[in-house]
């Protein structure tokens, strides 16, 4: 097959952006305004495929990769608008974004202090242990996208300042850590999005860590990746994608549980000629494709949307997987729903669908104690309460027992709630100690 071009468009090529012609003047000022905090890059499968550019400003797609006025505050906009328009010097226009990017949460529930282990009497950089069964691994060359969502919670990653970023050179302290660590099952190779690097390049990666598999007790390989929305044609018209495709197959073969963590945000993503051959592809070698997204305005706060996706997902043999709700970080003030809300959508979406849809989980909270989901609404006692519950938690004991919050309708994050009963949620104390044991100086924020 013949390799598709892939183009990239960036503030770099910010010329190239205006060729869009059906953009209007302040949306080009927005792109470039908003895009100096929060990263934007987008590609010509984007463009050309996904986005209805007849209506653009209501495309969910156009929301999704393109940078929008309101996802920053209007104070750090007109900053931001000013010193473009003053021309400073781009080493304080830099300093002077990342004074507003430290405002946006960049490291939300608790990633810098809590999640990175020591090994051998140092931080591994670039790993995360955050649940007892799984490890996160950040390849340093997989920390791009082929195109970045403007929700994404992992946006310091692409903004060019080393303090902010995950990233590890090598795998083999990581095949060295999985050795000693038996409790870990699930090895999360992530991003950026490791589908950006070439074949050769994540072999050198994933070798290590296969060399070494029956010393570790590692039976699932998953691979984060929003590869298949944005570029599918990695899989299929790449030099090296059968190379790739043929490693993925050697996992397998291995008695490994390849699972592919596919984000689809919408069912726009899935409707390409391009993206259902890809599933085909990345099926045929064996692996798993599941399938997770945010809640979010703009794009996707429907429940025709979600029974949509989760029907087409299923139709292409991916497993729906989850429903996040929008981390507390970046833009989510343009993005977020109330949890009331999300639940209502979550709620109507499911009762949709038959029972082969039903494996998706959600609406879910990734914060600071673990993955809380969202059960219902109920009334206890005369008393109107979330019901609450953890998929994971930093301690696995606390999987699955329900507790209970006070209604509260414009709450949208664990921080907006309030215990139904008693002065603490019960997992409170214990995360203190957690908390203390790890790193005392730590500046995120403990329960968010």
């Amino acid at each position: 097959m013949t390799e598709k071009k892939y183009i990239a468009y960036t503030l770099r090529n910010y010329k190239q952006i205006k060729q869009l012609s059906v953009l209007s003047e302040a949306d080009f000022n927005a792109i470039k305004v908003v895009g100096n905090v929060l990263p934007f890059k987008t590609n010509n499968y984007v463009i050309d495929e996904l986005i209805n550019w007849d209506d653009y400003k209501n495309d969910p797609i156009f929301n999704l990769t393109f940078p929008q006025k309101k996802m920053l505050k209007q104070e750090h906009y007109d900053l931001i608008e000013k010193a473009l328009k003053d021309n400073i010097p781009e080493s304080e226009l830099f300093a002077l974004c990342n004074d507003v990017r430290v405002e946006l949460n960049p490291h939300p529930a608790g990633q810098k202090c809590l999640n990175v282990p020591m090994f051998n009497n140092k931080l591994m950089q670039g790993v995360q242990h955050k649940y007892r069964e799984t490890v996160l691994f950040f390849p340093s060359a997989g920390q791009t996208c082929h195109a970045y969502c403007t929700f994404c919670f992992r946006w310091p990653q692409f903004i060019g300042e080393k303090n902010m970023k995950f990233a590890s050179r090598e795998s083999l302290e990581v095949a060295k850590y999985l050795q000693e660590h038996h409790e870990v099952t699930d090895l999360l190779f992530t991003g950026g999005d490791p589908m950006t690097m070439t074949y050769k390049v994540f072999k050198k990666y994933i070798d290590p860590i296969l060399e070494v598999l029956d010393k570790t007790n590692i039976q699932t390989i998953r691979i984060g990746t929003k590869s298949l929305s944005f570029w599918p044609y990695r899989y299929t018209h790449a030099q090296d994608s059968k190379e790739m495709l043929s490693l993925f197959k050697k996992i397998v073969d291995k008695g490994i549980n390849l699972a592919f963590m596919a984000h689809f945000n919408h069912p726009v993503e899935l409707g390409t000629d391009a993206v259902k051959e890809a599933i085909r592809a990345l099926r045929s070698t064996g692996a798993q494709i599941r399938t997770q997204s945010p809640i979010f305005k703009h794009i996707n706060d429907d429940p025709e949307i979600w029974a949509e996706m989760w029907r087409k997902q299923v139709n292409l043999n991916c497993i729906p997987y989850y429903m996040f709700m929008a981390r507390d970080t970046g833009a989510k003030d343009y993005f977020e729903l109330p949890i009331d809300r999300a639940y209502e959508i979550f709620k109507a979406a499911y009762s949709k669908v038959s029972g082969i849809c039903r494996t998706v989980r959600g609406p879910s909270m990734s914060c600071t104690p673990g993955k809380v989901l969202i059960s219902g609404i109920a009334e206890i006692k005369g008393e109107k309460v979330f019901v609450l519950r953890f998929i994971q938690g930093r301690n696995p004991d606390w999987v699955a027992i329900p507790f209970f919050a006070k209604y509260d309708k414009d709450a949208s994050w664990i921080s907006d709630l309030e215990p139904a009963f008693g002065d603490k949620f019960f997992f409170e104390d214990e995360m203190e100690v957690i908390y203390q044991q790890k790193y005392t100086d730590c500046e995120d924020n403990k329960f968010e």
